[in-house]
């Protein structure tokens, strides 16, 4: 609405000036080299705007004629940066598919059309990649970090192709180079926090782990239970280098940061028992045993009162389990006390319901020890571990990466290295793993181990 009303506007104009002259036409008279020019003044000015017009026309032709040799130049480098752009979307396309041939064949195109190496770089590293040509690859990647601009992508680059050929000491070295350079970064935070951690840098690892959950990159509540994990390793190694003013604290540490935590509160009940405080280590195990009744929290409290007689730590035990009264846990536990106390029918009572609840290896194989403890019938005891093999396997620690198992909790899985990943469940396969330095963290399934004995 406002153009039209500017072009009305402009031609009223213009009628105005043409009704003003016409209304005085005048007269003027040029005299030039003997030459007499007589005209009116309107048809002077209609002549002054014609050749201002026709002198604009020649300029604007002549300065094409000038310009066509360097509009020529920018049309063709137009042409071919198009072209170029095509390619690399197209090898780019072709990296997401996974068409290696057709990567690289993009990727040079895209070169030799954009004389730019940090937009084709990238995509002929990749194209390598897919190829298997890892050489290669690391050319390109290299010859990326010289650049500013690409640094960073050649970094994630030679990363990857560390994480990829195990050079766990090398991508280390690399994630921390691309830190420095992107310290907010998530994928960089959590990968550096990963490989800090799997190289038992624990306190390295828990500091990258606090700036990733600050970033976003790993939710609150499982940077919580990863925290818990570093804290209780860094207890374990300050106990190896014989700090364990050091060792309570970072388990304690770990205890406070989740209470369910079984490991975490079994490791602090044994260290306040190791110092004698007997009565806080025994409250620890009743406060986890309260949220998730586990065979390392039987095992711990069966240690803090072994100075007892057997009926003392039956009723211990009694009390301990009146915590959680229907839960499997809670009858083995009363029933090895009983087992203990030579008390058989409560023993025996206690495993029946465990049986009835969750029938498992260890159930059969109490009652296999019941049968000799109580009768000295072995052709009953061997029954029961008969009925044992065809049982579901006992719990153990399992990691979800792999699926390796150990008897023993660990912050590392002993098979994959992968941190902060052993679960408390029924494993589907038994595996035999490298044992930590603290002591061994694999095992034989429970059947096997019961047939060496």
């Amino acid at each position: 609405m406002t153009r039209a009303l500017w072009f009305l506007a402009k031609v009223a104009i213009l009628v105005a000036i043409a009704i003003w002259l016409a209304e005085h036409p005048g007269n003027i008279t040029v005299e030039w080299q003997g030459y007499v020019i007589e005209t009116s003044f309107a048809m002077m000015v209609l002549f002054v705007v014609g050749a201002l017009g026709a002198a604009a026309l020649i300029y604007r032709f002549w300065r094409a004629i000038v310009r066509a040799p360097g509009s020529l130049r920018r049309a063709s480098r137009a042409r071919r940066r198009e072209k170029g752009y095509k390619a690399l979307t197209q090898g780019m396309v072709a990296v997401a598919a996974g068409d290696a041939a057709t990567a690289r064949k993009m990727a040079r195109k895209a070169d030799g059309l954009l004389h730019d190496p940090p937009l084709t770089m990238l995509l002929s590293a990749q194209a390598a990649q897919l190829q298997g040509d890892d050489k290669a690859a690391n050319n390109y990647f290299h010859a990326m970090l010289e650049r500013p601009e690409t640094a960073f992508l050649g970094l994630r680059g030679l990363l990857t192709q560390a994480l990829k050929s195990g050079d766990r000491v090398e991508a280390l070295n690399l994630a921390r180079r691309a830190h420095k350079l992107q310290p907010n970064t998530p994928w960089v935070l959590t990968t550096l926090y990963d490989l800090e951690a799997r190289s038992g840098d624990w306190a390295a690892a828990e500091g990258m782990l606090q700036s990733a959950v600050q970033a976003g990159a790993i939710p609150a509540e499982e940077g919580r239970h990863r925290r818990a994990a570093l804290l209780l390793e860094r207890s374990f190694e300050a106990e190896r280098r014989g700090r364990g003013d050091s060792a309570l604290y970072h388990a304690q540490s770990a205890h406070d940061l989740l209470p369910g935590f079984v490991p975490a509160a079994a490791r602090l009940a044994r260290l306040l028992a190791a110092n004698g405080r007997h009565k806080p280590a025994a409250k620890t195990i009743e406060r986890a045993w309260r949220q998730q009744p586990a065979q390392e929290l039987a095992d711990v409290y069966r240690q803090i009162f072994e100075g007892y007689d057997a009926l003392t730590r039956l009723k211990f035990f009694e009390k301990l389990a009146a915590q959680t009264p229907g839960h499997v846990e809670s009858h083995l536990a009363v029933a090895r006390a009983s087992l203990e106390a030579e008390l058989w029918g409560e023993a025996r009572s206690h495993l029946m319901k465990a049986l009835d609840l969750q029938p498992s290896q260890r159930v059969y194989r109490l009652l296999a020890d019941l049968e000799r403890a109580e009768h000295g019938n072995e052709e009953a005891a061997q029954s029961w571990l008969v009925q044992a093999v065809s049982a579901p396997p006992d719990p153990a620690w399992t990691c979800r990466a792999c699926g390796a198992v150990s008897r023993d909790w660990s912050g590392l899985c002993g098979n994959c290295n992968a941190f902060d990943t052993l679960e408390w469940k029924t494993p589907q396969v038994g595996l035999h793993l490298a044992p930590p330095d603290r002591g061994a963290i694999a095992t034989l399934p429970p059947m096997a181990a019961e047939a060496a004995r």
